[in-house]
């Protein structure tokens, strides 16, 4: 029994990319992404979508608590914020020289 190879995706944003969030209840907020979740094309990003965790007492934590933590948000609700504007743009992918570099559409 062959064992499947898992693909890995492209995704038009990377780990440590300034985003804006354009759809959801974060609509207009940006932030960096802190991690990707490749299985679920999912993305954490830096203070977005804020939950709160109720956490159990156990021996580690004696009181337990309410905690407040991000929760990953679909990739296709990310658009990548330009460096040179700040604004929120479409990107490519062009070859220069030995690598691709991504430059906004506008």
């Amino acid at each position: 029994m062959e064992t499947k190879k898992i693909k890995q995706r492209k995704f038009h944003v990377k780990k440590g990319d300034n985003v804006k969030i354009i759809a959801g209840d974060d609509r207009g907020k940006s932030g960096k992404i802190i991690s990707i979740i490749s299985e679920n094309n999912r993305a954490l990003v830096e203070g977005i979508n804020i939950v709160t965790k109720h956490i159990k007492p156990t021996a580690a934590k004696p009181n337990g608590g309410i905690e407040k933590k991000e929760a990953p948000i679909h990739i296709s609700n990310l658009m990548l914020v330009d460096s040179g504007t700040g604004d929120a743009a479409r990107t490519t992918k062009k070859a220069a020289k030995s690598k691709v570099e991504k430059t906004s559409k506008k």
